[in-house]
Parts: structure tokens; sequence; C-alpha cells
């Protein structure tokens, strides 16, 4: 199972051709506390960096993008009635949505924890 990470703050765990998308631990943070949760429907369509969520705290509102194209196979039906488990458990059980991979190969150009790791240094020096 392989982890990467966008620059705008998404993870993808991928297992087999289904990736599994969420937002990570400093993305959490930085929204503060997550009050509305809003996951794209199975079989739905996304484009790698394209829109697929939304996720509002007291703080703001973002978009979630995917990292990579593919068909959504499900979203996280819990997070609607709980959105703080993102907060609680944001690379876990706060996934936002699975995705079936149109193309492996986009995981190429994302981050491993190690890379991601010195970019989030890079953000708060």
């Amino acid at each position: 199972m392989s982890l990467r990470f966008t620059k705008d703050h998404e993870w993808i765990k991928v297992d087999g051709k289904i990736g599994t998308v969420g937002i990570t631990q400093y993305a959490q943070a930085q929204l503060g506390d997550i009050v509305f949760v809003e996951v794209p429907a199975a079989g739905r369509a996304l484009k790698a960096g394209g829109e697929a969520a939304v996720v509002e705290s007291v703080k703001a509102a973002s978009e979630v993008y995917t990292p990579v194209s593919g068909t959504v196979k499900e979203g996280n039906a819990n997070l609607p009635d709980a959105p703080q488990t993102v907060n609680e458990d944001p690379q876990g059980a706060g996934w936002f949505f699975k995705v079936e991979l149109s193309d492996p190969g986009e995981l190429d150009g994302l981050m491993d924890q190690a890379a991601y790791d010195k970019y989030i240094a890079e953000l708060s020096a």
C-alpha cells in the first residue's frame, strides 16, 4: 500500500487500483474545528487536481482536490453526520472518498512521506 501527498495537503493511500483520499494532519490543524463535510457521490468522474469534496470549519471553507483521475467508488457516508472525525483521525477514519484510478502513473507526480514532511517544514519556516 502506497501513501502519497499533494501540495494542497491531500493524501492518497493506494491499494491495488483503489485509492482512499483525505486531508492531512497539517490541513486539518490549519482549518481548525471542522463543522461540515460534503463528499462526492459514487460514480462521479474525477480529474487529477479537480475539486472533489468540500470541508468547512469554524475558520474557513475549503475544497478538497483529488490527487488522481478516476471514478469515485464511495464517499465516506459517516462524515456528513460526524464531520469532527476529520479532526480526530484525518489520515484514518476521517477519509473523504475512495477512487478507482484511471491512470496509476499520476501517483509518480505526488510526494512520498519524506518529501511531504520536508515541504511542511519549509512552509513552517
